[in-house]
Parts: C-alpha cells; structure tokens; sequence
C-alpha cells in the first residue's frame, strides 16, 4: 500500500513539476526570440494607453518606502502612486511624502482600524481609487491597479511590456517574475534560486493555461475585473493574492506574465524568520482550496485551465505532506534492509547494478534539483553552470523549510490559528544587477 502512494505521490508532483518547467523554459524561449526578432526589425510592439495606479501598503517601513516611490514614479510618470500606511508608528509617512511630492496618494489607516491585515488595508484604498476614478471620468477597462510590496522595485522598463499584456481585453491579471536582491549569503541565495528558477519558470509555464498566480508584489489587476469581484475584491485570507487569483479565474479572467520585466525584493535572512514566512505563507494557500468548487463550477474557464490551479493550490496536500513521510519512511528502511541484508544482497554483487542504483536512487532524489540549478544558470549570467547547478543541490535545505512550514501550517490551520505579525525586514543593501531570461 506504501508503494502504491509513493509512487503516486512521486508520479504526480514531478510530473507537475517537470511539465511546468519544460513547458516555462519553452515560454521564455520563444518569448526572448520574439523580442529579439521585433527588435532588429526595429518595430515597436503596441502597448495600450492605461492609467496606472500603485498600491503600496506599509506598516513601519521608513527604510524601503522612499527609494520604491521614487522607482515607481521613475518607471511609470503620470501615474497615481497610493502609498497605505496601515498604522505605522515610525517615520513611513514622512519618507513617502518626501519621495512622492503631489504625485502620491496618502490614505492614512488609524489604529483600532488599521493592522487587520494586507487585504483589508487594500480593500480601504480601493475604494480611493474607484472615487478617483470616478473624478476623473475614467474607463475602468483601462485602468490598472498594481500592488506593491514597500521595498519592491520594478526593472527598467518594466511597464510597457507590463501594458501589453492587456492589449488582450480577456486578461484581468498579471504578475511580475521574482527576482532577491540581497542574494549575497546561502540563505538569500537559496531564496533566489527558487523564485528565479523554478517559481518563475513555473509560471512562465503557466502562461499557457492562462492560470498564472498572482503573488504580493507586482501583482497588476485590470479595474474592471477587481469590480467584477464586488465591494472588497481582496479577502482577508494570509495569502489574498492567491485567492484573488482564483476569483478572477472563476470569473473567466486569464492571468498572464512575461520574462521580459520583473520586480526585485528583499529577502529574510534567518532561518527562523524564514520558517515563520512561509508557514504563514502555507496556511493561506492551504485554506485557498475552499475556492477550488468555484473554480470547477466556472462556466466561463477552461478544464485545463481549473485542472492546473487545482493541482497547484493542493500541492501542499498532495505531495508535500505525504511525500515528507513517505521519503523519510523509505530512507529508514533501506538504511535497515541495507544493514540486515548487506551490501552484496542489497546493491547486487556487480558493479554495474550497483551503479545502476545509485543512479536510480539519485535521480529519484535530486532531479528537481539537477532541472532547478540549470535553469538558474540559464536565467542568471553571473552564475556558472557548476556552480549553479551545486545551487540547486543546495535547495535540499529549503526543501526541509518547505516540510517544516507546511506541518506548520496544517497545525495552525487545525488549532484555527490566524494571529500573524509582519515579517520584519533585513538591512537594505545596495540593489544588484539582474538581467531577464
């Protein structure tokens, strides 16, 4: 019975996993060839006129919210930057305005009010912007709502190639690929890997489904498809862009991406920290499976498209708790099979069987891995292929994260536990370069 739900368990998470990264790494390919092709012929693709209005939440962020006002008007001029803060009691509000001038947008949320968490303090500006809207006769098809992190930093040049995505009236929503950018110990840089390699070339993936999700920072929204959701388009769950993508879905929205811009973040840098963020982060995307039933009863998606969200949002239940069972149930027991029997008995008395099964035992074990480096060394020029590819053996650390998080998480979920605090942020160092797929 073990075996049947091993191999289950095994067959549909590196099917997922290798379907996606074949399938992103196909995506950027052909997209990169595009660009390149339009670019000699000296041809500018058409990105539609939108107006364009930044959310950005803060809680106590006087050490990030200036440079990112400062990037958002950079990158986007003659758009509304609407900087949240949810209560802060540090100097937030005095850096944004001395960034922002009379092209920010203050709304000020006052304790008991404030502090309910990103959702509700989104839903709040909202409301400004749908007002604002309305002052200025605008159509809200043709208008964008972006959600940034504080210390979030879009690349140059990221926005017309943001704008048309949406040259496709059916797409309601897209989201930036996520670049690390204080990727200068093991923790950040094992941070990196994973968003850089395998979370964007998974949603690059994605792209052909249309089912893309959305994630916290550079999470672009069309305003016609947030007021298709009602009065408060974001939930109060921990993971509200997760859950917003799965509205949209159900409404028929597509969410799309592009290898061609991307948005820069900080990083945690404990493990401790790291464990906390990403049980948080766990809990909200197991409780998403409540709108898989929505998603299903979609008249207006396609099969593939709710099979793909579904296999995604139940990824947690599906192969990363069992799998964290099963993997360590096996281990044990060929280390006592192997100690019982001996090695001749076990390995075989060749050397080609025996080779045969380390090889075996290897790539069952660290394919993801072998996939995850090369595709990281392809996507970042600074890294060899060696090197990258040790990088990927390295995400063996991040993987015990992610099991710890998610029993974590299915405890807090148990317990009925939804008491989260902010994740405080690290020293701010100097942005690094990066360079797109």
């Amino acid at each position: 019975m073990i075996s049947v739900v091993s191999g289950v368990v095994i067959a549909i998470g590196l099917c997922y996993f290798l379907l996606a990264m074949v399938l992103g790494m196909r995506y950027a390919r052909v997209q990169r060839r595009e660009h390149e092709r339009t670019r000699r012929a000296g041809v500018v693709p058409h990105a539609p006129r939108m107006e364009l209005y930044f959310l950005v939440p803060c809680l106590n962020e006087e050490r990030v919210i200036g440079d990112t006002v400062r990037t958002l008007l950079r990158e986007a001029p003659g758009s509304r930057v609407v900087v949240i803060d949810d209560g802060s009691d540090d100097d937030t509000v005095g850096q944004a305005r001395a960034a922002g001038g009379g092209q920010m947008l203050l709304v000020r949320r006052i304790l008991p009010d404030a502090r309910k968490g990103k959702g509700a303090a989104l839903n709040h500006a909202y409301r400004h912007v749908m007002a604002d809207v309305r002052k200025r006769g605008l159509d809200p098809e043709k208008v964008l709502v972006c959600v940034m992190d504080a210390d979030g930093r879009v690349s140059a040049g990221a926005i017309p190639h943001v704008l048309r995505l949406f040259s496709d009236s059916t797409v309601g929503g897209a989201q930036l690929a996520v670049r690390i950018r204080n990727r200068d110990s093991f923790i950040t840089r094992m941070q990196d890997v994973e968003f850089w390699s395998v979370a964007a070339i998974a949603q690059y993936g994605r792209s052909y489904t249309r089912s893309v999700s959305l994630g916290g920072n550079a999470q672009f929204t069309r305003l016609s498809a947030l007021i298709d959701l009602g009065r408060d388009p974001w939930s109060s769950s921990l993971t509200e862009d997760l859950d917003l993508a799965l509205c949209l879905m159900a409404k028929g929205w597509a969410l799309v991406t592009t290898p061609h811009a991307w948005v820069e973040q900080e990083a945690v840098d404990t493990w401790r920290r790291l464990i906390r963020q990403r049980t948080r982060w766990y809990q909200g995307h197991m409780m998403c499976i409540n709108r898989l039933p929505a998603v299903w009863r979609s008249t207006k998606l396609s099969h593939i498209a709710a099979l793909e969200a579904s296999l995604y949002v139940l990824m947690p239940w599906v192969t990363v708790l069992p799998w964290s069972l099963i993997f360590h149930y096996t281990l044990l027991q060929t280390v006592f099979v192997w100690s019982y029997v001996g090695t001749d008995q076990f390995l075989g008395s060749s050397g080609l069987s025996r080779v045969l099964f380390v090889l075996v035992w290897y790539l069952l074990s660290f394919l993801p891995h072998i996939v995850a480096g090369y595709a990281y060394s392809r996507r970042d020029s600074g890294t060899s292929r060696f090197k990258a590819v040790l990088y990927g053996h390295a995400l063996v650390a991040s993987g015990y994260v992610t099991i710890a998080a998610a029993w974590s998480a299915l405890g807090k979920i148990i317990e009925g536990y939804s008491g989260w605090a902010k994740t405080t942020r690290s020293a701010v160092p100097a942005p690094a370069r990066s360079e797109a797929a």
